[in-house]
């Protein structure tokens, strides 16, 4: 299964590449016999006025390579190891068949088993897909086109397009249809007009990668060689009415709410009506488009390309989105292109791996209500409840401090903040998946039944009230999330786990920088940075700045994107500093806030040193240990052209000498290569 490219409003969800995994808040450390981590991942080699991030973690990136079956290797990629033991656990004792009917072991037991038995998986092939082939290939008309591509979203493929439900941007008490740029079978859409050399590979590969796949659904050699042409043409043409990433950051400029009949006119040939009733939405009235000038380009090929064009078109979007799911054939075929090729892996995960990896995906809260059961503690829960209280309130008294804004922004920043709700742990409420149908005849097919009940899950949610305490990651992902239309910050219990020490050996400096600074003031930080300080307390994007200060917000933000685009990372790769920013202000603000909340811990304000390093010192390293871990360079390239987070040295070196008490803690002068002369270091929050 490929994800969708999300758009733009969702990529408040943080990416934690480094991550943390830490269970408590004791203050002080003992020191003598006992374990000390940073000591451990230091490479004293470096000198932390040169580089950091390698001066920090540089001993354990030297002593701990990238497997072959990963893109990247890191801290995090040890906690998700220790949960994939877990979650095996789980499903195996759920497959044993000692489950009632309809619960969620026997769901989780039977996806487990399909997935499980690549004997049978290898004997079917391409049949538990071959009906949909064969609907496909009869089609005659655009009628049958358009009556495809809507029965393939029902299906999870986002064909064409992108269609998501969530919050209307302006009225966030209703759930609203966005249409949105999509349905290109590469990463984004530059990858279809860069120049480069590594770019202009991928797409030589990618057109062999789609001729590979039409051979494999039975095409001759001249006929899959045609197919693959006509699908990548299409393509190219939808990717180039596609906006750049930078360019959907915007949350004003990607709004553009519209009744029928201003779909009608925008794209009349997409029969919206027809189309929606056939994505089993007939309720829908009105939509918010994104980038109306794709629907436009889309209207034009809907008028002139042929029916074999859009046939092909269709039939390689439907394999693609199950290729890693069915025979190995297929699997390894697209293995080659999206891992290999792509992000430079050298070998598939086990099947167990990738098994969890779905299963995660479609029945995870299921799987996340076992999981809570046998693997976290209530006390736990409290302890980082009382942590995110902590952060909060410096963030409070760094707004009612900030020399650059208005008392009445202030004002209305407080109230804000005041309201962002904090979910910690777990939910309250888990998802019922009784009418999941999961059964022992096919994987595919079990995937497929929980990708159409997924979709009826989210489409049901149109013109219903929004229910504020739902969840957009289960417990056990190693992960967080911002969101503006709820206000919320998201904090799943698997980034306070453990991995390898006991809570005695983490100081306070460790636990305020990894998880006060990487993760809960990132994440409160979202909620002010260039896209969230444009939604208000309610979730509604509004504009409740003065000019002025929205003026001397700009400025500052124009600071740090200035800095990372001028971090080369590979080849000739420049950061994309207007992509990043979001992110890049996100982390400055946790590091800071997560500072400032230490330094009011015992162990700050005793100055005693552990390990030779003072409490200053540990806590930049703790927050340069949540970020170890490094990763290929094909990955890199691909991080560079679609995320909008930097790579993971440059989020510890990128903010940390934007902050005065790094250079005290470091000794770091004029004519060190870290070091960022005063009026250029970036401070927002």
């Amino acid at each position: 299964m490929h994800a969708i490219t999300l758009p733009s409003k969702l990529r408040f969800i943080c990416l934690i590449i480094g991550g943390f995994w830490l269970v408590s808040c004791q203050s002080g450390s003992k020191e003598s016999s006992q374990r000390d981590i940073l000591a451990e991942v230091v490479d004293t080699t470096v000198s932390p006025k040169d580089d950091f991030f390698k001066y920090a973690v540089g001993t354990w990136l030297k002593n701990n390579p990238i497997p072959a079956s990963e893109s990247a290797w890191g801290i995090g990629s040890l906690v998700q190891d220790e949960t994939y033991k877990r979650l095996r656990t789980i499903s195996e004792e759920s497959a044993k068949g000692s489950t009632s009917a309809g619960s969620s072991e026997q769901k989780i037991g039977d996806f487990w088993f399909t997935g499980m038995d690549s004997v049978s998986i290898e004997k079917q092939g391409i049949n538990p897909i071959k009906a949909d082939l064969d609907r496909i290939a009869a089609i005659k008309d655009i009628n049958g086109v358009l009556n495809e591509v809507a029965l393939q979203h029902t299906y999870g493929i986002g064909t064409l397009f992108g269609a998501y439900i969530f919050q209307d941007e302006k009225n966030s008490e209703e759930q609203a249809l966005h249409l949105y740029q999509g349905g290109l079978g590469l990463p984004d859409r530059d990858y279809y007009f860069n120049t480069d050399t590594r770019t202009a590979n991928i797409r030589k590969e990618y057109k062999a990668h789609l001729q590979r796949m039409f051979k494999l659904l039975g095409n001759d050699e001249a006929t899959a060689t045609q197919n693959a042409e006509k699908v990548y043409a299409l393509e190219e043409k939808l990717a180039k009415n596609s906006r750049k990433i930078e360019a959907l950051r915007d949350p004003y400029k990607n709004y553009n709410k519209m009744d029928l009949a201003a779909l009608e006119k925008l794209a009349p040939s997409m029969k919206f009506k027809d189309l929606f009733t056939a994505m089993q939405t007939p309720q829908v009235k009105s939509a918010i488009v994104g980038q109306p000038e794709f629907y436009t380009a889309v209207e034009n090929l809907l008028k002139t390309t042929p029916i074999d064009t859009w046939k092909a078109y269709l039939n390689w979007h439907f394999v693609s989105s199950f290729a890693s799911e069915l025979s190995s054939p297929f699997a390894k075929e697209d293995f080659y292109f999206y891992r290999t090729v792509l992000r430079g892996v050298k070998e598939m995960k086990p099947r167990w791996k990738r098994v969890l990896d779905s299963e995660e995906q479609l029945l995870g809260d299921a799987l996340g209500q076992l999981f809570i059961k046998n693997y976290y503690s209530e006390k736990t829960k409290k302890r980082y409840e009382e942590l995110v209280k902590n952060i909060f309130s410096v963030y409070k008294d760094r707004i009612e401090k900030s020399d650059w804004m208005s008392d009445s922004t202030k004002k209305k920043a407080l109230l804000k903040l005041s309201t962002v709700m904090a979910k910690v742990s777990y939910p309250d409420k888990w998802k019922d998946f009784s009418s999941l149908d999961i059964k022992r005849d096919s994987y595919v097919q079990n995937i497929i039944r929980a990708n159409k009940w997924w979709y009826t899950y989210t489409t049901n949610k149109i013109g219903k009230p929004v229910d504020k305490t739902e969840w957009d990651m289960t417990p056990q992902t190693y992960n967080a999330y911002y969101n503006p239309s709820n206000n919320e910050i998201v904090l799943p219990a698997a980034i306070f786990f453990i991995a390898g020490f006991a809570d005695e050996q983490l100081d306070d400096a460790i636990i305020y920088a990894y998880a006060g600074g990487s993760t809960i003031g990132h994440e409160i930080t979202h909620g002010f940075d260039d896209q969230g300080r444009q939604f208000d307390e309610k979730g509604n994007l509004k504009d409740w700045w003065t000019k002025k200060d929205a003026e001397e917000y700009t400025k500052r933000a124009k600071g740090i994107i200035e800095q990372f685009d001028n971090y080369v990372v590979l080849d000739s790769m420049h950061v994309r500093g207007e992509a990043t920013q979001g992110e890049n202000i996100a982390d400055l603000g946790g590091v800071v806030l997560g500072l400032e909340a230490f330094k009011k811990t015992e162990q700050y304000k005793s100055g005693k040193k552990i390990s030779g390093f003072t409490p200053l010192q540990r806590y930049f390293l703790g927050y340069a240990l949540a970020w170890m871990g490094h990763t290929r360079d094909e990955a890199l390239a691909n991080r560079i052209m679609t995320d909008v987070h930097a790579p993971g040295f440059l989020r510890v070196n990128g903010p940390v000498v934007n902050i005065d008490e790094f250079y005290e803690a470091f000794n770091i002068k004029p004519g060190d290569k870290m070091y960022r002369a005063p009026e250029k270091r970036v401070k927002i929050w």
